[in-house]
C-alpha cells in the first residue's frame, strides 16, 4: 500500500505544476489554525482509485484534530499538517493499473479502515484492527476526503446505487458504525433500549433501532440536546431527572462523556448487553464488579467496517432516512470556522455538517 501524506515538497510540486495538477483541499497546520491549500491531485496507485468527492461529513474526531485534543497526535499516529475527513462520497475518476476499469463513473462511499492486508487479524477479517492500518484522513497520514479529490484503495470502496444520493453517501460512515452498535446489542422486535447520546451516531442507531421494531429511549444532559430527537418522533426522550425506572435490555453509550459508560452497564438489564462506541476525552472509569455480578456482555466498536453494505441497504429502502440530520452543507471556505464552534442559529439543532468541495465560498448554495 503507497504510503501517503502531507510533506514539505508539496508546495513546490505545485509551483511547478499546473492548474489542472492540482486542486482545493482542507488542510490542519496545528491546534486551532486551518487553512484552504492548493495541493497535488492524487495519482491512483496499482491497486487504487481517484475519487471525485461530492460530499464530505465534519464529526467530533475532526474538531479533536482542529483543537490538539485528538489522541493520535500524543500517539505519533497522526502528525500536522493534516487532511481530515472520513465520511465522504463521490464519483470515480480514474483507476490504477490493477484495478477495473468499470469503476470508472461508479457512484462510491468506503471504508475509513485500511488493513496492510497481509497480517493475520487482515487476513482473518479484522483488517479495521490491523495495527499498521491506516485510517482515511485520521491516521499515519492518508489524506481525507474534504478535498476535491481522494485516493482510495479499491476493495475498501462501497457502491452507492441511484437512490443514495451524495447526502446520504457521507452517511453511510457515521450509519456504518451505528448499525454496528445496534447489531451488537443482540435486541429483537419489542425490546428496550436505551441510547447515551443525542449526537449523530447516537440518533443513527435510534433510527435503525426502531426500523427493526425495537422500542427506543434516549438519554441526553438536557431538554435542548434532546429536542432535536423528538422532533425525529422518538417521544421517549430523557434527561437524567426524567429517566424513569423502566427494564433497558440494550443500552447503547454514544456520548462522550466519562461518566456515561458506568451509568450504562448499571442501568441495562442483568445478563444483557452494554455497546460502547462513545469515546470521552479523559478515562471512563466502570466498575467491573457490576459487570461480572449482573453477568453483562460488554461490547466495543470501532468503526463502521462490516456495517457499509447494510448501512446503503436500509438508506436505499427509505427503511432509515437521515437526511434530516444534516443541519447545512458548508464549502471548504468555511470548514475552520465549523471546527472552532461557530454555528448560525439558522441551523437549527441537527448535529451533522456536510461540505461540498467542488464550492467556493463566493458561489456557496443557499
Amino acid at each position: 500500500m503507497v504510503r501517503r501524506g502531507i510533506e514539505d515538497g508539496d508546495r513546490a510540486a505545485i509551483a511547478a505544476g499546473t492548474a489542472r495538477e492540482h486542486m482545493r483541499a482542507f488542510v490542519i497546520t496545528g491546534p486551532g489554525r486551518a487553512e484552504v491549500r492548493d495541493v497535488p491531485r492524487p495519482q491512483p496507485g496499482p491497486a487504487e482509485v481517484v475519487v471525485d468527492v461530492e460530499r464530505a461529513g465534519v464529526c467530533g474526531t475532526d474538531a479533536e484534530f482542529f483543537s490538539g485534543e485528538m489522541a493520535y497526535l500524543h500517539s505519533g499516529q497522526a502528525r500536522y499538517p493534516l487532511r481530515i475527513g472520513h465520511e465522504w462520497a463521490g464519483v470515480v475518476s480514474a483507476v490504477g493499473e490493477s484495478v477495473d476499469q468499470a469503476w470508472i463513473g461508479r457512484r462510491v462511499t468506503g471504508d475509513t479502515m485500511l488493513g496492510c492486508g497481509r497480517c493475520e487479524r487482515c487476513d482473518g477479517g479484522r483488517r479495521h484492527l490491523c495495527a499498521d492500518r491506516f485510517e482515511i484522513g485520521i491516521r499515519n497520514g492518508w489524506p481525507g476526503g474534504l478535498a476535491e479529490q481522494l485516493p482510495v484503495p479499491a476493495d475498501a470502496l462501497q457502491p452507492l446505487p441511484d437512490s443514495v444520493d451524495a447526502a446520504l453517501g457521507a452517511l453511510v460512515e457515521p450509519g456504518g458504525n451505528a448499525l454496528r452498535a445496534v447489531r451488537g446489542a443482540a435486541l429483537e422486535p419489542g425490546e428496550r433500549l436505551l441510547v447515551l447520546g443525542p449526537g449523530t451516531i447516537g440518533l443513527l442507531a435510534a433510527q435503525i433501532a426502531a426500523a427493526r421494531g425495537i422500542d427506543v429511549h434516549l438519554l441526553g444532559k438536557d431538554d435542548r440536546s434532546l429536542s432535536f430527537a423528538r422532533r425525529l418522533g422518538f417521544g421517549h426522550a430523557w434527561t437524567a431527572d426524567t429517566l424513569p425506572r423502566l427494564r433497558f435490555d440494550a443500552v447503547i453509550d454514544a456520548s462522550n462523556a466519562a461518566a456515561l459508560p458506568g451509568l450504562a452497564v448499571d442501568l441495562v438489564e442483568p445478563g444483557r448487553r452494554v455497546v460502547f462506541i462513545g469515546l470521552a476525552g479523559e478515562p471512563s472509569l466502570v466498575d467491573t464488579r457490576t459487570i461480572a455480578l449482573k453477568d453483562v456482555t460488554a461490547v466495543g466498536v470501532l468503526s463502521a467496517s462490516g456495517g457499509l453494505a447494510g448501512t446503503v441497504d436500509l438508506y436505499a429502502s427509505g427503511a432509515v432516512d437521515p437526511r434530516p440530520l444534516v443541519a447545512a452543507t458548508v464549502t471548504l471556505d468555511d470548514v475552520a470556522a465549523v471546527l472552532a464552534g461557530e454555528r448560525p442559529a439558522e441551523w437549527g439543532d441537527a448535529p451533522k455538517i456536510h461540505v461540498d468541495p467542488r464550492r467556493s465560498r463566493a458561489s456557496r448554495p443557499s
